[in-house]
């Protein structure tokens, strides 16, 4: 009764605050210009989405990486901007100036660009490659609603580009209205030097002007003059910002200062309501001389007392309802979680998580996650060890705190972490695990011992069936497909009894079966990924299957995925074992240190199914149900090529793990180094 009281309360006081809230809209905002200048950028006005970065006060909106991948970011400024005056019936004309650049760490590999852009929604994150980051390909194109300016350095055929250095004008489609080259003016987008552009849109003219330069003055004439007339387009509050996009490509891009406003909206003016009464009905009165200066300097006074009185008090309610619904908001989503879990997973307090692990203390970290490190905790009541994952970025880190928490937290096989507990206190995200006593399968197998390698052949032929088993069930047993998408020997537990426990969730993603795969951001590490995945950024059970082929060649060989050779050159561990398979040599691919101390069928049979599943064509792969019946003997080894097989994608982009890393190739990484690829 007294919650339902204090609710009632709390209603009461929002509607107040709404109400009091759209007067002070309609007055104050809607017929306002507006203009801002951005010489250096700072997170305080503008939301990052995506694989944008801000860097020394720059922005960054694709993926910075060394190798081809596919990459999409955005950028937001955080407030909306008003483009129309119902009272007055007055579209607003506006300009923009920035400073941009397109660089790429390989000359070859180029597109896709970028766009200048005016959404009404603050949450834009479209699709890599052609979609420039402000389309989503999954969705029909004709419901985005956008007005962007797109910086393109790809022809794609898909939306009928004349080339692969233009500057468009698009209207809720990339098809563009109309294009130029700036070649004409003697400039290639993709030359890395800074670039100004300005946007001009007047609306009294229905005219829609972009130029550029490389230079800081305004050219005269324009590189692109459309006429057009955006009133329909501009009839709501837009947010403005940025998007880009990669696909299978290094291109980078950057904006370095930023400065819009609008103009054409009339100056407010007060409102003066006259009394109702004639003048005969008040008695007129002598008038008493008085100064000019200090009777307007008083009324001046009052005016300005009196409409910024109320504005201050509409502000402060304002702000005081946003902070009560968010307030609300996050106190209706934790109820809302606590009760999905109630019959799942224990809630630990932060309390008693901080005491288990002596206040996150430096000496019980036993690992570092994509997205946390790992504690090893012990309660005394009852005595238990846990290991307790402590999410690096709080705020950045919800959305994969959330997503691992709502997949494993309905799993169960025995060759899964499972989740004991979570926390959600403090601004932390917490998640409890059972612990496993035997660390990760890369320590274990990496570790360097003057007595060999204590992962002996029956305990390293029991984790690859236990993978296998591991990740039927994810993808063909549970309810809803789970697609791991980030499955590599640190992520691989294991028990007292040396059995594999498939962990680390955070990058999961779930869809249901027999549905096509969604693309999304690459996310991974280099070594793992599949081609495919790196060149389209589509998450299905076989890009699964590939990384698992990659472990299993770590478990039968000894070796990492890329590292350096005798000769200091980068080795991809698939080309060596296949060349060995080439040449009928595969069994001298199995790890040195087991001293032949191994079954030579089995081992060749975890050499062959390790080639099957990291085949370059995912069609070639097997399912892992198949790979799991090959372990046990209940089905025939998949024949395996003697050459490994070259992929070719439809864009005319070659992308084979040769492309990725070769044999020939004379980068300086390190085997210790480790190319993390991530997503908030």
């Amino acid at each position: 009764m007294c919650s339902s009281r204090k609710f009632l309360d709390f209603f009461s006081v929002f509607l107040v605050v709404v109400v009091l809230s759209f007067n002070c809209v309609s007055v104050f905002v809607l017929s306002e210009n507006i203009s801002f200048d951005l010489q250096s950028f700072t997170l305080r006005n503008l939301t990052l989405l995506g694989d944008s970065y801000l860097r020394n006060g720059v922005i960054g909106l694709s993926r910075e990486l060394k190798v081809p991948s596919s990459s999409s970011g955005s950028v937001f400024y955080n407030y909306p901007i008003a483009f129309f005056d119902q009272d007055s019936n007055i579209t607003a004309s506006f300009s923009t100036r920035f400073s941009f650049s397109i660089g790429n760490v390989n000359r070859a590999s180029f597109g896709d660009g970028f766009t200048f852009f005016l959404s009404p929604s603050n949450q834009t994150l479209g699709s890599p490659g052609g979609y420039l980051g402000l389309v989503n390909s999954s969705l029909q194109l004709n419901k985005t609603k956008f007005i962007a300016i797109e910086f393109d350095t790809r022809l794609d055929s898909l939306f009928y580009d004349p080339d692969d250095n233009h500057v468009g004008l698009d209207v809720d489609s990339l098809i563009s209205i109309k294009t130029a080259n700036p070649e004409i003016l003697g400039i290639d987008l993709k030359s890395g030097n800074l670039i100004t552009a300005w946007i001009d849109y007047k609306n009294e003219q229905k005219k829609l002007q972009v130029f550029l330069s490389y230079s800081s003055f305004k050219p005269e004439e324009p590189l692109l003059d459309v006429e057009i007339d955006l009133s329909d387009h501009l009839n709501n509050s837009m947010y403005l910002g940025f998007s880009a996009s990669t696909e299978g490509s290094t291109e980078l891009h950057s904006i370095e200062n930023w400065s819009f406003q609008t103009r054409g909206f009339r100056p407010i003016r007060p409102t003066i309501h006259p009394h109702n009464v004639t003048d005969n009905s008040v008695p007129l009165k002598p008038s008493i001389p008085v100064s000019d200066s200090s009777n307007g300097h008083h009324r001046r006074l009052g005016l300005g007392l009196g409409i910024a009185g109320p504005a201050f008090f509409c502000a402060v309610l304002v702000v005081f309802g946003w902070i009560s619904v968010k307030k609300w908001k996050g106190i209706k989503t934790e109820k809302l979680l606590k009760a999905e879990l109630v019959t799942g997973p224990r809630q630990f307090s932060y309390k008693e998580l901080k005491l288990a692990t002596r206040g996150f203390h430096s000496s019980r970290v036993i690992g570092h996650g994509a997205f946390g490190t790992v504690y090893k905790a012990f309660f005394s009541n009852p005595a238990s060890v846990f290991a307790v994952k402590r999410s690096k970025h709080s705020h950045e880190g919800k959305t994969e705190f959330l997503s691992e928490l709502s997949i494993i937290a309905c799993l169960r096989h025995k060759n899964l972490v499972q989740l004991q507990g979570w926390c959600v206190e403090k601004g932390e995200l917490l998640l409890v695990y059972e612990f496993m006593q035997n660390g990760s399968l890369d320590t274990v197998l990496y570790q360097d011992s003057q007595n060999g390698n204590p992962l002996q052949w029956p305990h390293r032929y029991n984790i690859a069936v236990g993978l296998a088993s591991a990740l039927t069930y994810l993808h063909q047993e549970c309810e809803q497909q789970v697609i791991h998408r980030d499955i590599k020997t640190s992520n691989i537990m294991l028990d007292g009894n040396y059995n594999a426990r498939l962990g680390d969730f955070g990058l999961a993603r779930l869809m249901d079966h027999d549905k096509s795969p969604v693309s999304t951001l690459t996310a991974g590490t280099m070594g793992y990924l599949a081609p495919e995945y790196l060149q389209y950024g589509t998450a299905t059970e076989k890009t699964d299957v590939f990384s698992y082929g990659v472990v299993i060649l770590e478990l039968a060989c000894g070796r990492r995925p890329i590292e350096k050779g005798d000769d200091s050159k980068m080795v991809n561990l698939v080309d060596w074992v296949w060349k060995l398979h080439s040449q009928g040599k595969i069994v001298e691919a199995a790890d040195k240190r087991l001293k032949c101390e191994f079954k030579e069928d089995e081992m060749k049979k975890l050499l062959l199914i390790g080639l099957s599943c990291a085949n370059p064509d995912s069609f070639e792969r097997p399912t892992m149900r198949r790979v799991f019946q090959i372990l046990n003997n209940e089905a025939e080894l998949m024949m395996v090529p003697k050459l490994k097989p070259c992929l070719t994608f439809s864009n005319s982009l070659p992308l084979s793990i040769d492309d990725i890393i070769s044999d020939d190739d004379e980068t300086k990484t390190t085997s210790e180094s480790k190319l993390e690829v991530i997503v908030h």
